[in-house]
């Protein structure tokens, strides 16, 4: 056994700040959203109390409460009765990652992770329930979430996988390949991105119809109607053969939306749909695969929006479960690219 490098006290303060971690975060937040966290940040010889409830408008009562708050949580330095920001609270301030992280899970996680054990012991999303009458899968209502909500999911999916688009996009471009296609493509910016970088390949973008009809708006707007087409399909229902005759068959963030059978099935109909020229390129971020403990710690605590939120029965990958699922469904991976972007890692495979 390993042996913990902390005292029975230390260890008592961290239990009762993961106990009042949920107070914390709603805290935090709204002395972002009131601007006292900005407030903090411009004046840097620090403000009293009743100086920032006078410029944040903010009553003296409410400021005591939060800045109380803030200054156990670290968040906040208190010196001679002046208030000054920490660096902690610098990134909770002016970090973007922070930000998108705090958004997704104030307006989609936080009042649907009540019923995060019920979740697990059904596997079904049963916070999804906050939103509307759904009991299937978060996706196909993306397009009708609230707007801050809405905006919070797409903030989120986007910023991590659009950190790593252009180092993938330099890899497959050398693959010469001259048809791709991208499955779950969503809202078609990644196909928008590579199309805008190579002038030499087709793309198909393969997704439910309701992600369909976004893409579908978003390439018009890019001038690329010709360059792109569209194939509407429900990936789950596995008795629909997956289209054959692409170069390249492209997931991004696709893969850690199905359990377990579903995406060695989905893996295998793919597999069915390649030739010995063909490459499937996966593109994840993986728990075990991180340079900096930050990068893991937000991809492991990603996982329980899944089960909670999103369909109550996928995860995301550690690259061991990935393999496994890849060569179980008749592939074989051939090259794997760690690092691209903030966290992701590219999977090319072929067909055993």
């Amino acid at each position: 056994m390993k042996k913990e490098k902390i005292s029975a006290l230390e260890a008592q303060l961290e239990a009762q700040k993961i106990a009042f971690a949920p107070v914390i975060f709603q805290v935090v937040r709204t002395m972002r959203e009131f601007g006292i966290l900005k407030l903090l940040f411009t004046h840097k010889e620090g403000l009293t109390m009743e100086e920032i409830s006078e410029k944040s408008e903010v009553s003296l009562y409410g400021v005591k409460v939060l800045i109380e708050s803030a200054v156990v949580a670290s968040v906040v330095l208190e010196e001679d009765d002046r208030f000054f920001l920490s660096k902690i609270g610098y990134f909770l301030e002016n970090d973007k990652m922070t930000k998108i992280n705090m958004d997704f899970n104030h307006y989609i996680n936080y009042k649907g992770f009540y019923d995060l054990d019920k979740s697990i012991k059904e596997q079904k999303p049963l916070g999804l329930k906050v939103f509307g009458d759904w009991d299937d899968t978060i996706y196909p209502h993306l397009s009708v979430l609230p707007a801050k909500a809405k905006k919070a999911w797409f903030d989120f999916d986007h910023f991590y996988s659009d950190s790593a688009f252009d180092d993938a996009i330099d890899t497959l471009k050398t693959f010469e390949a001259k048809s791709l296609l991208d499955i779950g493509g969503n809202t078609g910016k990644f196909s928008i991105r590579f199309a805008k970088k190579s002038k030499e390949i087709k793309f198909t973008i393969l997704d439910l119809p309701e992600q369909i009809a976004m893409a579908t708006k978003n390439i018009e707007e890019n001038g690329l109607e010709d360059r792109v087409d569209f194939y509407p399909l429900n990936i789950l229902e596995h008795n629909n053969e997956i289209p054959k005759g692409f170069d390249i068959i492209w997931m991004s963030q696709f893969l850690d939306c199905f359990a377990e059978e579903d995406a060695i099935k989905i893996l295998s109909r793919v597999a069915d749909s390649m030739d010995e020229k063909s490459r499937l390129c996966i593109l994840e971020p993986t728990v075990d695969k991180q340079q900096f403990d930050t990068s893991s710690y937000c991809i492991a605590n990603t996982s329980p929006y899944f089960t909670v939120m999103a369909n109550g029965c996928s995860k995301m990958f550690n690259s061991r479960d990935l393999f496994e699922y890849i060569r179980k469904a008749g592939l074989e991976v051939e090259e794997s690219y760690d690092g691209l972007g903030f966290s992701h890692t590219l999977v090319k495979c072929k067909k055993v």
